[in-house]
């Protein structure tokens, strides 16, 4: 994080004693990225962090993932994956369904009902879970944290934590196998954002009370980590409640950021994706798409030009308005677009003359590009639209393709 926050009771120099009223010593956690080299924050408990009394296999969901192969375009229709929000919706943490993954990043959707998810730690790398539609809270070792409709959740790595649902939640979790953080060339050489940044401090909102409990009772952690085979789970089981933390101090923190706080750069021309551009990771970048006013040259042509992705796999999650350059292909809120590296991309062309003239783009939508190739998890493979990739050209195969290929359908598809 680019500023420093603190909470609670702390004392007055770091690595020094702090004891309450009736002289016990509260235990000093340092939680650091990159070693002791990068942001982090120090944590006093009332409880020894690591005193584990158990610990077991975590049967995680499928992770399995199937390459894009044959290469083709993808429409994900994440929606069909769940019931309507209500109630009986899926846990926030074990009902994630994963949608396209790689060795980077995991894309998982998930919508929830009101319970509230065990406790949790994602050890693999941080989350930046998108609210495509609820409200609730998570609350972590650091505090509270509210959540609604339009925000990025931030966790960072090893963070226990859970999600408490207010309402039922449409939830789009970014899970890094690294961390995720503001674009650097929006900071300065100190970490301040800069007057040409898209947001600002202000935007960003940290935890604002603890929930220090003094439970003496065993309680169970979820964690998510990694070994050789792959992404795994592990139910640890602690001596001590980890929301024991009386004070904290630092770098390093959850937060939430609202996509209504977003001051999108428009041009004269059509602008590039990396001007929306809002989070990073190693290896992908997150952008939003937000309703803005659009070009204004007298020529312009506002949606996209054709474009291809020499280096990168670009996903679009479609979460609000009506997308213009998406008008006849399928494509409506809750869906997913993959266009892969390899393949030539753009708008239908219905939707270029359509577009001209246009002043304002009523439309939101997240995109993740990676730069190594994406996989498609359980999820992702059970929500696709096999019409999608045809759509450019009005029609398709006129018979199902080869086993396996996820092809077929009638011969000819609307772009309309």
């Amino acid at each position: 994080m680019p500023y420093y926050r603190a909470l609670g009771t702390l004392p007055r120099q770091r690595h020094t004693q702090l004891r309450d009223a009736d002289g016990h010593l509260f235990r000093e956690e340092l939680m650091g990225e990159e070693g002791f080299s990068s942001d982090s924050s120090l944590l006093y408990r009332r409880g020894v962090p690591s005193a584990i009394v158990d610990s077991q296999v975590w049967e995680l969901p499928d992770q399995s993932r199937t390459p894009n192969h044959p290469l083709k375009p993808r429409h994900l229709k994440l929606h069909s994956l769940f019931p309507e929000p209500g109630t009986a919706g899926a846990c926030p943490v074990e009902g994630r369904r994963l949608v396209l993954g790689n060795n980077d990043v995991r894309i998982a959707y998930v919508v929830t009902g009101t319970d509230a998810s065990p406790l949790y730690r994602n050890a693999i790398g941080d989350e930046c879970v998108f609210v495509q539609a609820g409200s609730g809270t998570v609350e972590t070792v650091f505090g509270a944290l509210a959540y609604r409709a339009g925000d990025y959740v931030l966790v960072p790595r090893a963070t226990d934590h859970r999600w408490v649902p207010a309402e039922p939640s449409r939830l789009f979790a970014i899970e890094a196998n690294s961390h995720i953080h503001p674009p650097k060339r929006y900071l300065s050489r100190f970490g301040q954002l800069l007057e040409h940044a898209p947001y600002s401090e202000r935007d960003l909102h940290g935890p604002a009370e603890l929930m220090t409990t003094s439970d003496d009772t065993d309680v169970e952690v979820l964690v998510k980590h990694r070994t050789s085979q792959g992404v795994v789970g592990t139910r640890l089981t602690y001596a001590t409640h980890p929301f024991d933390v009386v004070g904290w101090d630092g770098c390093l923190y959850p937060y939430t950021f609202n996509i209504e706080d977003y001051m999108p750069i428009t041009g004269k021309v059509h602008q590039p994706p990396p001007v929306h551009q809002v989070f990073e990771g190693w290896n992908f970048v997150v952008c939003n798409f937000l309703p803005r006013k659009v070009d204004y040259h007298e020529l312009a042509i506002p949606v996209p030009y054709y474009h291809s992705n020499v280096d990168s796999d670009e996903v679009m999650f479609y979460v609000g308005g009506d997308y213009e350059a998406r008008k006849g292909s399928g494509i409506a809120i809750g869906s997913i677009s993959l266009h892969p590296g390899g393949h030539a991309h753009g708008p239908q062309p219905s939707a270029i003359e359509a577009s001209l003239g246009a002043e304002y783009f009523e439309e939101s939508a997240v995109m993740v590009d990676t730069f190594a190739p994406l996989e498609l998890g359980e999820g992702g493979l059970a929500a696709e639209d096999p019409a999608y990739a045809w759509t450019w050209a009005g029609r398709g195969p006129a018979s199902p393709g080869p086993e396996g290929s996820g092809d077929g359908g009638p011969a000819v598809y609307s772009t309309d």
